[in-house]
This record gives C-alpha cells, sequence and structure tokens, in this order.
C-alpha cells in the first residue's frame, strides 16, 4: 500500500524556547548580532575572572560562579561549550567532597564567600557612581562603534 503525503500525520517539531528564539532574532541583524556577542562576551568574562579570583586568593564559591560565566560564555562560543562540560564534571566531583566537608569549616567558607561577593559589587557599584551610568554607557558605545562600522549613532549623540 503507498502512502501519499496527505495521509501522512504532520511532522511536529518541539518549539525552540524562548531564550533561544531570543538569540535567533537577536543575531539576525547584524549590528545586535554583535552588541549581543560583545554584551554576552563582557559580562561572561568579567563573571569567569570573578570566580577565578574567588578560587584563589579571595574565599568564595569560585568554581561554581566560574561555571556560570562559562554558561553565558557558552550562549555565544563552542570553545566555551566544551570548557562548560569538563567543568561541570569537575564540579559534580568537588561538590561530593564538600558534602564530606566539617560544617563549621563549610560555613566559615560560605560567610567569607558572600563577604566577598558583596565587597566586589560594592567595587562595582563605586566605579559606576564614580563614572557615572549614562557616561560609562556612552563611552562603550562609541568604543564598540570605533570597533565596528556596522553600530549606529546614538539618538541625540
Amino acid at each position: 500500500m503507498h502512502v501519499t503525503t496527505e495521509e501522512r500525520p504532520p511532522e511536529t517539531e518541539p518549539r525552540p524556547n524562548a531564550a533561544k528564539r531570543l538569540h535567533t532574532r537577536l543575531h539576525a541583524n547584524p549590528v545586535t548580532g554583535l552588541a549581543t556577542k560583545v554584551v554576552v562576551t563582557v559580562i561572561g568574562v568579567a563573571i569567569v575572572l570573578a570566580g577565578a579570583v574567588m578560587t584563589g586568593p579571595v574565599p568564595g564559591p569560585g568554581f561554581l560562579i566560574v561555571v556560570a560565566g562559562l554558561a553565558i560564555l557558552a550562549t555565544e562560543w563552542a570553545w566555551a561549550e566544551k570548557l562548560l562540560q569538563r567543568a561541570r564534571a569537575w564540579l559534580e566531583k568537588s561538590t561530593a567532597q564538600v558534602k564530606n566537608m566539617d560544617p563549621a569549616v563549610r560555613r566559615r567558607r560560605l560567610l567569607l564567600g558572600l563577604l566577598a561577593t558583596v565587597l566586589v559589587l560594592g567595587v562595582a557599584a563605586a566605579l559606576i557612581a564614580a563614572y557615572g551610568w549614562p557616561g560609562l554607557a556612552i563611552s562603550s558605545w562609541d568604543r564598540i562603534q570605533s570597533i565596528s562600522d556596522v553600530v549606529p549613532e546614538l539618538p541625540g549623540m
């Protein structure tokens, strides 16, 4: 028996989630695609660096922060996805070790990590207050324009 295309059930593909749809929409235009890539890269690298600081001299949940930064970078870069897979495996192994840690040591490390996070956020807030948010945003936009010719002028500039 021969089945025609009218008799076949329609193939249904799963609809991509909202984040994937937004990512596709942002990359449909070269300007928004470049701006998205730059913003995601800057934020991801900043989070990875903050996590690296928290793993070394400053106590805190450093590697967890590094994994979060890699997850952000993995939305734009394939190399970050590979690193993220390795980091997740290492994180699972480390989680098992932490569960066996003395509760007093665990509480002390958690408190110091929280203090380090508050310190980093305070420094960021101080920098924004010192340089002023609109000025910082405009100067950053001007730097992006100097890198790429497709980035338009801001209205009123």
